[in-house]
């Protein structure tokens, strides 16, 4: 085991990102035309980074698998994105932001990253208006705000509940800027299979073209990893279908540590999952919480009667229903941070009080927002004697204009309408916190390789707060990544084209394309989704909402057992040389198969609780949990030795110098 070097600025928190840009190596812009930068991913944070390195004038090769750009999951953001412009006027700064952002993780994230984050947020917003994203307006003509959990302000810019789709085609557009003047080759139905590292350098990729089925090999002077979460190893997620570990874990194989594999968000306000054939999760945004009501049945009988269909949630009185956020966390009632958010919502239902026909489920109600909206809409405009219909649906009408997308989005879903009947709920897999280790050049322990956006560790520690995932990426890729990464290519002025017929290439190639032919070799009976249903049971209900010493050591078994058995039991049909959706999901539930042992194995070592890791031994007798701050304030980082259960634990020591260390309270 060795101590990171995360390379953190000296001298005081609010001045180090700036002395750091003072003092770092810069690239001559006459020399960026001669380096190449390869960007894998190309949704927000690999969409603004290569934009914003084409912009200064380096070669820019960016890789998608899907069919366009616009198709990357930061397309599903929904509620908003954070910045401290405080245009509400209540308090807002980049010290609150950085404060509630290092809360909200627990107080297991890096507090110069963080800093940095909060620093350049309100520059990701003017950034956006320039390119023509339409965030709402109040009356005046400000920007609009709506508040999130875990604070208590209002920052969260947004438009509509289409947010990340806007900022998505900001930097999409952007990029295409940049393709038209021939600074970026896109390479879209590409994916990425293996990191070349030449003279120990990240030096290019190997990926498969999709369509074609062809290994090409692509080089370059650095290679950034921007490909986004890991929620889909546990098959029902809020993540596209699509969305996988990949890249990540092949850059993990070749050295780049992995940290904090087992924080993982669940998101409290998912529509529950409504059958056993089920592909995927759908999310309903956070946003909703500001307006929103959660709540449940005050008595069983009254829970069990709704289960039957004999009762409905409408027929209830305030008295007969418990806002139990409200009731436990009354400073922050509904707006408590996701974590908080989602155990609560499982301790309600594990007690019997869920509502759908599973048991699996609560009411997130707007009755009481759309009567409010109506009064004040009746009264602003004059109707001082309006009847309740018409306030009713005046109120309606204001819902509809900040929410309307998404409660089309239920109904097409569920088939039942927002608007007259509460919103059943539930929590589901979201986010990942855990990922590719960086220091604070955004580079991992492979020099040359970098992450940015959620395929990094870096900003959130145990637990994100909402809104701060399209912060995070836009930050990394508009205005981080720039400046750190021409420190590293400073070096690599003299250095020419890097060559793809070296041994490095040649044996990387080879390697992917024996794992293709193993694959395709098998000639087992079960189709590649067997598998991977079969290990999301066993992460959701060992590796889920809650965790015990001895569901993860049976996890870390079963895994292991499961990655044997798809090896030899596993079908692909169709053919290695051409276009094979198949194929596609055979290498990626692999990787997710080696994943999946490892995030077991880091849940099983940290004996606390913390943020989304909540280990049933560690909590409170209110059951909140319960950190240890003595034994596990530091990043876990994990070095691959060829088998998960192999890997070598590396440590990080968190330093709080400016926040004090306590236990978090939204009471």
């Amino acid at each position: 085991m060795s101590v990171l070097e995360s390379k953190i600025p000296s001298g005081p928190l609010a001045d180090k990102w700036t002395k750091h840009k003072n003092e770092i190596n810069l690239v001559n812009p006459a020399n960026k035309r001669n380096i190449d930068v390869i960007v894998v991913g190309t949704g927000l944070a690999g969409a603004s980074a290569s934009a914003t390195l084409a912009e200064l004038g380096y070669n820019v090769k960016t890789f998608c698998f899907q069919d366009s750009p616009r198709r990357a999951h930061s397309i599903a953001a929904q509620g908003g994105i954070n910045a401290a412009k405080n245009y509400q006027g209540d308090g807002d700064s980049d010290y609150r932001l950085f404060y509630d952002t290092v809360k909200g993780g627990d107080y297991r994230s890096r507090e110069a990253n963080v800093y940095r984050l909060a620093e350049v947020s309100s520059n990701i917003i003017d950034q956006c208006v320039a390119q023509g994203v339409p965030f709402a307006r109040e009356y005046g003509g400000l920007l609009d705000n709506r508040s999130f959990g875990g604070v208590l302000v209002s920052r969260t810019f947004y438009a509509k509940g289409q947010t990340g789709q806007q900022l998505l085609l900001g930097a999409y557009s952007a990029m295409n800027r940049q393709i038209n003047r021939g600074k970026i080759q896109s390479h879209t139905r590409h994916e990425m299979m293996d990191l070349v590292l030449v003279d120990g350098k990240a030096r290019g990729i190997i990926a498969r073209n999709l369509v074609t089925g062809e290994i090409e090999r692509h080089s370059a002077h650095a290679v950034v990893v921007a490909s986004g979460g890991y929620g889909n190893v546990f098959f029902l997620s809020t993540n596209a279908m699509g969305s996988n570990v990949t890249a990540a874990w092949r850059a993990h194989r070749k050295g780049a540590f992995f940290a904090n594999p087992c924080f993982t968000q669940i998101h409290p306000t998912c529509i529950p999952v409504s059958g056993d054939l089920q592909a995927k999760l759908t999310l309903m945004s956070e946003s909703l919480r500001n307006d929103g009501r959660i709540w449940v049945p005050a008595k069983k009988e009254d829970a069990e009667a709704i289960r039957a269909g004999k009762l409905k949630p409408t027929d209830l009185k305030e008295e007969d229903r418990d806002y139990y956020l409200e009731r436990r966390y009354p400073a922050f009632g509904n707006l408590v941070p996701r974590d908080v958010a989602s155990r609560a919502a499982k301790e309600r239902c594990d007690a019997g009080f869920g509502v759908n026909k599973t048991g699996q489920a609560v009411y997130l109600d707007f009755a009481s927002a759309i009567e409010r909206y109506g009064k004040e809409k009746a009264f602003s405009s004059g109707q001082k004697d309006a009847s309740h219909d018409e306030i009713i649906k005046m109120g309606k009408e204001v819902v509809e204009a900040k929410y309307g997308n998404l409660f089309d989005m239920y109904e097409k879903i569920t088939d039942q309408n927002p608007y007259e009947t509460p919103m059943m709920i539930f929590p589901a897999v979201h986010y990942t916190m855990g990922g590719l280790w960086v220091d604070y050049n955004l580079m991992t322990t492979i020099p040359g390789c970098y992450a940015t956006g959620e395929a990094n560790f870096s900003d959130h520690g145990a637990n994100r707060l909402g809104a701060s995932a399209l912060m995070q990426g836009l930050a990394d890729g508009y205005f981080v990544l720039h400046y750190t990464i021409g420190d590293y290519l400073a070096d690599d002025i003299r250095t020419g084209p890097i060559s793809t017929d070296s041994k490095e290439f040649e044996e990387a190639e080879k390697a992917v394309k024996s794992q293709i032919e193993k694959l395709m070799n098998a000639n087992g009976d079960q189709p590649v989704d067997h598998f991977h249903r079969k290990l999301g049971l066993i992460m959701w209900n060992k590796c889920g909402m809650s965790r015990n010493e001895k569901e993860l050591k049976e996890a870390i078994k079963e895994i292991e057992e499961l990655r044997e058995d798809f090896y030899k039991n596993v079908r692909v049909t169709g053919k290695a040389n051409s276009k094979n959706q198949e194929l596609e999901k055979a290498m990626r539930v692999a990787d997710f198969l080696e994943l999946g042992e490892l995030f077991a194995k880091d849940a099983l070592h940290r004996n606390e609780s913390c943020g989304g890791h909540f280990r049933e031994e560690y909590q409170t007798e209110e059951g909140e949990a319960l950190r240890d701050d003595e034994n596990f304030r530091y990043v876990a980082a994990w070095e691959y030795k060829g088998e998960p259960k192999d890997a070598v634990l590396h440590k990080e020591q968190l330093e709080y110098e400016n926040i004090e260390l306590k236990t978090r309270s939204y009471k």
